[in-house]
C-alpha cells in the first residue's frame, strides 16, 4: 500500500485520539542519475536495510553510487553479536528446569517459569542493545526478518536459552546460503520445539512442521497438496530434541523409513531430502524474493521483478545476498512512488529513533519494553504465521504507545538540546534541510516542521519532525 493510504489510515485512527485529520502528500521527485546518491537516496537505502540512519551515516553514503553503496552495505554484515550476549546464553551448561524422570514440585514449576521470564526480558533488552550499537544494521535488520520467516516463541519453546540460540543461527546465516538456513532451521530445538517435530513418530506422524514447512516458509499455499503434506510428515518422524543435551537429535527406531511420494516423486525420503526436493522447485526462490520484496520495496511485489531475481537466487544457489543485491538494484527499490510506502515496525522505530539521534542509552530494557507496547514482543510473535506487519502496525492501541514514546524521546531532545542543535555559524537552513532528508521519507504533513524550519530552531525541528505522521514510514 502507498504512503496516502497508510497516512490516510494513521490519519482515521489519530481521529479517535482527538487529533487533527492528516493531509496526503505526493513523493519527493527523485533523480535517475546514476552518479553519487546525494542524502534522500542514502536514507532511503539506509532506513530500508537497517533501523534508521544517523546524519553521519547519510553523509558516508550520499557520495556512492547505488551499486558500490549495495556492496558496502552487504561487504559489512557478519555472523556474530557485536556486544556479547547474557551469560545464561551458554550453550555449555544444561538446560534448567525438570528432567526426564525427575519430578519438580509446583513451587520449582513456578520458580522455573519466572526465572525463563526474567532471562527472556534480558534477552529482548540484549537484543535492543545489538540492534543500536551494530555496525551492521543490515545483519541484525535480517535477523529479525529470518526471526519473522521461521517462527519460534518462547511462550511455547519455554527455555529462554534455546530462543537465544536461534538467534544466533539467524545471525551466522542472514545473508548467507538459504538452503543451509532452511536445514539448520528446521533442526533447530528451538523449532523442533515449537511445530512439534518431538511428536512427530512413525505410525503417528505429526504434520505440523511438514504444512509450515511448505506453507509458510518455502512454497507458499496452493503449490502442494494435502497428500504431499502426509507423506512428508512421514519423512520427518524421528525428529526429536536431547532434553539433557539441549540439542537436536534423530532417533531411527522413531522414523518411517517406508517409501512415500512427495511432488509426484517416489522415494524413501528423509527430512533432508524433503527440504531438497522443496528447494528444486522454482517456487520457492519466488516465494522467498516476493517476501524479500515486501520487506524492502513494497507491498506489492512486480511478478516480473521478481521473476528475474528468483532466477538469479536460484542459479546462485540460494545466496541470499544474491537475491538482496537483486532487489536493492531494481529500478523499483528507488522508484519515488515506493517512498514511504513500508509501515516501521515497533522495532524499527524504537530502534531507528536511537540510531538517527545517535543516542545511546544506559539501559534498553525500558526500550525493549515499549517495543513490546506497540505489540512486537521480541522472541514471542502472536502465530506461526508471525507479525502480519505493514497498516496492521497501526491501531487505536500502537498508534497511542508509537506517540508517547516519541513524544518522551522529543521532550529528551528538547531538555538535552541533542543531534543537530546548530552552533554559531553554522548554515542553520541547510542544516535543517539536510536533517529532514535525514529523518523524513515524505514531505511532513504538519505545519510544525515548516514552521520550526522557518523558526530556524533546530531542536525544535527534531521534534517536530518526530511527531510528523511521515516519520511512522519508510
Amino acid at each position: 500500500m502507498h504512503a496516502p493510504s497508510v497516512l490516510r489510515r494513521v490519519g482515521r485512527t489519530a481521529a479517535l485520539l482527538g487529533a487533527v485529520a492528516l493531509a496526503t502528500t505526493a513523493p519527493l521527485a527523485q533523480a535517475e542519475s546514476p552518479g553519487p546518491l546525494g542524502a534522500q537516496d542514502a536514507r532511503h537505502l539506509l532506513a530500508r536495510t537497517g533501523f534508521g540512519a544517523s546524519g553521519a551515516d547519510v553523509a558516508r553514503y550520499a557520495a556512492l553510487s547505488r551499486e558500490a553503496a549495495v556492496e558496502r552495505l552487504l561487504a559489512g554484515t557478519h555472523g556474530e553479536p557485536d556486544i556479547p550476549p547474557p551469560a545464561f546464553t551458554d550453550a555449555g551448561a544444561p538446560l534448567p528446569g525438570p528432567q526426564p524422570g525427575m519430578t519438580f514440585t509446583a513451587d520449582e514449576r513456578r520458580a522455573f517459569v519466572r526465572e525463563q521470564a526474567r532471562q527472556t526480558a534480558e534477552l529482548r533488552a540484549w537484543w535492543i542493545d545489538e540492534m543500536v550499537h551494530t555496525s551492521s544494521p543490515l545483519t541484525e535488520r535480517m535477523t529479525l526478518f529470518w526471526h519473522n520467516h521461521f517462527v519460534s516463541s518462547q511462550r511455547k519453546v519455554r527455555f529462554a536459552r534455546l530462543m537465544y540460540a536461534q538467534n544466533a543461527l539467524f545471525r551466522e546465516h542472514a545473508l548467507g546460503d538459504f538452503r543451509t538456513l532452511l536445514h539448520a532451521a528446521a533442526k533447530d530445538p528451538a523449532m523442533v520445539l515449537y511445530l512439534d517435530s518431538v511428536q512427530n513418530r512413525k505410525g503417528a506422524p505429526n504434520e505440523n512442521f511438514a504444512r509450515e514447512v511448505m506453507e509458510l516458509f518455502t512454497l507458499g499455499e496452493g503449490r502442494y497438496t494435502e497428500q504431499d503434506i502426509k507423506e512428508a510428515a512421514r519423512a520427518f518422524t524421528g525428529w526429536g530434541f536431547d532434553r539433557a543435551r539441549g540439542a537436536f537429535v534423530f532417533r531411527p527406531r522413531l522414523h518411517d523409513d517406508g517409501e512415500k511420494t512427495i511432488f509426484g516423486t517416489r522415494r524413501n525420503f528423509d527430512g533432508d531430502a524433503v527440504l531438497d526436493l522443496i528447494l528444486a522447485r522454482p517456487e520457492a526462490a519466488r516465494f522467498i524474493v516476493a517476501k524479500l520484496w515486501r520487506e524492502f520495496v513494497s507491498p506489492d511485489p512486480d511478478d516480473a521483478a521478481v521473476e528475474r531475481v528468483a532466477r538469479q537466487f536460484r542459479a546462485n544457489g540460494y545466496d541470499i545476498k544474491v537475491a538482496l543485491r537483486g532487489l536493492l538494484l531494481e529500478p523499483a527499490f528507488w522508484a519515488s512512488g515506493n517512498r514511504g510506502a513500508l509501515v516501521k515496525s515497533p522495532t524499527e522505530l524504537v530502534v531507528g529513533t536511537l540510531r538517527s539521534l545517535d543516542v545511546a542509552p544506559p539501559a534498553t530494557a525500558p526500550y525493549a519494553a515499549a517495543v513490546s507496547g506497540m505489540s512486537q514482543v521480541l522472541f514471542a510473535p502472536p502465530n506461526v504465521k508471525g507479525w502480519p506487519g505493514g497498516e496492521r502496525w497501526i491501531n487505536t492501541s500502537t498508534l497511542l504507545a508509537r506517540k508517547q514514546f516519541l513524544e518522551r524521546v522529543a521532550r529528551a531532545a528538547v531538555d538535552s538540546n541533542v543531534w543537530v542543535a546548530a552552533q554559531p555559524g553554522d548554515d542553520v537552513p541547510a542544516h535543517l534541510a539536510f536533517a529532514q532528508n535525514v529523518l523524513l521519507p515524505l514531505p511532513p504533513v504538519t505545519a510544525d516542521v515548516a514552521e520550526a524550519r522557518a523558526q530556524r530552531d533546530p531542536v525544535l525541528f527534531v521534534r517536530a519532525a518526530l511527531l510528523d505522521p511521515v516519520y511512522q514510514l519508510k
